[in-house]
């Protein structure tokens, strides 16, 4: 086992509303090794992106703790935070919207260099800006263009570069190819995965996508209603899949059936919970197929360890164990 980069245990993240508290993150606990990628999985609003936010602390988390590279963060302030915003850094989902309009492509991705005083000199930054330039493969005629002047897939390069120009060890990946054609969302990803190889970068994937994360992960976790229902590594996650709520994420992945029968669809029945003043119960049960009242409304599951590095929550399968 490699060395432990990212720690983060019983982490919670609560919004208060007029009608009671949302649990947006209730109880996320993993570890990611150096060098290594977490898928985190599901769908809208299961709190995947909140998780990434607050763990970065872009958002202050409720409760649990964040260690990072040895130092438990839970309590940094914005100050003490400042000197980890070089080790820990983000690539967003809207390669637009994340983008100063005003500045161009090298104003843009030098913006993290000056702001953290890596370098002095302005030859020194353009040639570092030129360099993260050829590493992102955009092209050098593209350094004075403005990001309404690029495809998608240039403007995330954009984001790729500006992560990658304070030498972080944490990249936290939010959908980051969910906004790009299919042909496109493949160059992105081969790009992450080399420059993964490179520099010994970690990532934290997240995506609502199975079939991208399977190409890309070490291990995933798949999220619902704020918790984490089922975390093992991707090929056991795709060989054995345990929890109702990942089968049928699973069966959602389009499949070529030319000439072959269709798969049968393990459709999910049902409205979400609303995730304001949950009670004690399983919050998959209003809409799983194998639910038993008497054992699923007892309490909420915890994740249990059903096989090496396999964790499921699920009380049916809690009570075989």
């Amino acid at each position: 086992m490699g060395k432990i980069l990212l720690e983060v245990d019983n982490l919670t993240k609560f919004f208060n509303t007029p009608s009671g508290q949302l649990h947006a993150v209730d109880g996320v606990s993993f570890q990611i090794e150096e060098g290594k990628t977490l898928g985190i999985v599901g769908e809208s609003g299961c709190g995947k992106s909140t998780t990434g936010r607050s763990i970065l602390k872009l958002i202050e988390p409720t409760g649990g703790k964040i260690i990072f590279d040895g130092k438990d963060i839970t309590n940094y302030s914005r100050r003490q935070m400042r000197p980890l915003r070089t080790e820990m850094q983000m690539i967003f989902q809207d390669p637009f919207s994340s983008l100063d309009p005003r500045q161009s492509v090298m104003q843009l991705i030098s913006e993290p260099i000056i702001e953290h005083k890596l370098l002095s000199g302005k030859a020194e930054i353009e040639k570092r800006t030129l360099e993260l330039m050829e590493t992102v493969g955009l092209a050098k005629r593209l350094m004075n263009s403005y990001p309404h002047e690029l495809d998608g897939g240039r403007r995330q390069r954009i984001g790729v570069a500006r992560a990658l120009a304070v030498n972080p060890k944490l990249i936290v990946c939010d959908e980051p190819v969910s906004a790009l054609d299919v042909s496109i969302q493949a160059q992105i990803l081969n790009l992450l995965e080399d420059l993964q190889k490179d520099l010994g970068l970690t990532y934290i994937f997240i995506t609502h996508d199975l079939s991208v994360v399977k190409y890309f992960s070490d291990d995933i976790a798949v999220m619902y209603m704020g918790q984490m229902v089922e975390k093992a590594p991707s090929d056991e996650i795709f060989a054995n899949p345990t929890h109702p709520y990942t089968k049928a994420l699973l069966s959602a992945i389009p499949i070529p059936t030319i000439g072959k029968e269709k798969p049968v669809r393990q459709l999910i029945r049902g409205e979400i919970t609303s995730p304001v003043n949950l009670p004690d119960e399983c919050r998959f049960f209003g809409r799983c197929d194998v639910c038993d009242e008497a054992i699923c409304k007892k309490c909420n599951p915890t994740l249990v360890e059903i096989s090496p590095k396999h964790f499921v929550a699920c009380n049916k399968i809690a009570m075989k164990e």
